[in-house]
């Protein structure tokens, strides 16, 4: 990889007028060496998540380096829990062409495709098993990340590395500065940085809007022991109970905890109304909102270990593209942020860093032939699954959403 530096460097100066024949320098600054680089790469990834690692696996499979930069301080600064459903038609083709499929085979969470539906009173609509058949199987989001970090060369991802600006400087090369006051130019700059990118800016105004959907996020930790009845009720995979414009989700993750998602229909500032350092009022102001339904249900709230976290969801407007712009490109978030009520978006970045990994080896030295190949395939694949995403929301948190969901997954078992 061709890495150029520029390296500018102040130095604090002594006082040397003891030495004769020389002028007396000013004092020194307040502080001790301000450094400021800038590096070159070909490559630079903005965004180390499961669409930025995928995209830097694929390009080394195929010989070509990249830099990925990543805003937290280190691969293990943060918790990356969560279960993910990985679809053959799309995580799983990028897999393949990452060449890492035997190995994700070899995390999936077995028992996790089992799913349940239950009503407000706690009548159980769907009860499907994980009989092993499905293509949809379940692995922890930090399995899959380290499955992928592990699959390149060390130096590949610089931690630390929060962006905080980006500007063409013409030819169709770009800086990025971060936070820790370097910067980057970089013939490609994939924008892998998620809802609120800093890269979108330079191809769209688009802004993430909010779907009328605010989330709540709980845990039981170490259930079949300290919470069964919720343990029994959750079963062994994914589970959904939707009442009016409202719902509680959840999934058993890897280490046998509990991952509860509350879901509302509610005013973009619901969230602020309700003071959630304070565990327990925070608890009995989600729980004003499930007046009536079974103990057993809200009791995946109300005896939830830790403070609930709140989450407002976000999208962009379906069909989101723009014009080509030499040098640049977005995928995953970035590029079509949508709800999560398809179980579309890491799938889909995975396959967009792999769609654009293998467009830029298919056409080399020609980066804006790369770019357009990509982005024609990117385009309408995004579309498809944000619209669904959309339309999904729609059914489950609407009028009838769980007489709705009860036929979806009756006639589709594998839709959901």
């Amino acid at each position: 990889m061709f890495v150029t530096v520029e390296v500018s460097i102040r130095m604090p100066r002594s006082d040397r007028a003891g030495h004769p024949g020389r002028t007396p320098l000013p004092p020194a600054p307040p502080y001790g060496l301000e450094t400021t680089m800038t590096t070159h790469h070909p490559i630079a990834i903005i965004g180390g998540g499961l669409g930025g690692l995928t995209a830097a696996r694929v390009l080394h499979a195929n010989g070509t380096e990249a830099a990925v930069f990543d805003l937290e301080a280190s691969a293990g600064a943060r918790t990356q829990g969560g279960m993910l459903d990985i679809h053959e038609d799309s995580g799983q083709m990028a897999l393949h062409a990452a060449g890492l499929h035997e190995g994700f085979r070899g995390i999936v969470h077995e028992g996790g495709q089992a799913m349940r539906l239950l009503g407000p009173d706690g009548t159980v609509h769907v009860d499907e098993d994980d009989d092993g058949t499905g293509t949809r199987p379940e692995v922890d989001r930090g399995a899959l990340r380290d499955l992928l970090l592990d699959s390149l060369p060390d130096g590949t991802v610089h931690w630390g590395r929060k962006a905080t600006g980006v500007r063409p400087i013409g030819g169709g090369r770009h800086e990025v500065a971060f936070a820790d006051g370097s910067a980057v130019t970089t013939d490609l700059l994939v924008g892998a940085d998620g809802a609120w990118s800093r890269v979108r800016p330079l191809l769209s105004p688009a802004e993430p809007a909010y779907t009328g959907i605010s989330l709540v996020e709980t845990d039981l930790l170490d259930a079949d022991t300290r919470h069964p009845r919720a343990a029994a009720v959750v079963g062994t995979g994914s589970f959904m109970c939707l009442g009016d414009r409202r719902g509680l989700l959840a999934h058993r993750e890897t280490d046998g905890s509990l991952h509860i998602y509350t879901a509302l229909r509610a005013d973009e500032d619901w969230i602020d109304t309700i003071d959630f350092g304070d565990g327990a009022a925070a608890k009995a102001a989600v729980l004003a909102h499930f007046e009536g339904w079974h103990q057993d249900l809200r009791a995946l709230v109300a005896d939830a270990d830790g403070a609930p976290v709140p989450r407002r969801i976000h999208a962009l407007p379906v069909g989101h593209r723009w014009d080509r712009v030499p040098g640049v490109t977005l995928l995953g978030d970035a590029a079509h942020l949508m709800s999560p009520f398809a179980g579309e978006g890491a799938n889909l970045a995975m396959l967009d860093g792999a769609e654009l990994g293998l467009a830029v080896a298919a056409h080399p030295g020609d980066l804006e032939a790369a770019l357009a190949a990509y982005e024609e395939g990117l385009f309408p694949r995004g579309e498809a699954s944000a619209a669904e995403s959309a339309a999904n929301l729609e059914i489950m948190f609407g009028g009838h959403g769980l007489e709705r969901m009860a036929e979806f997954f009756t006639s589709a078992p594998e839709a959901g």
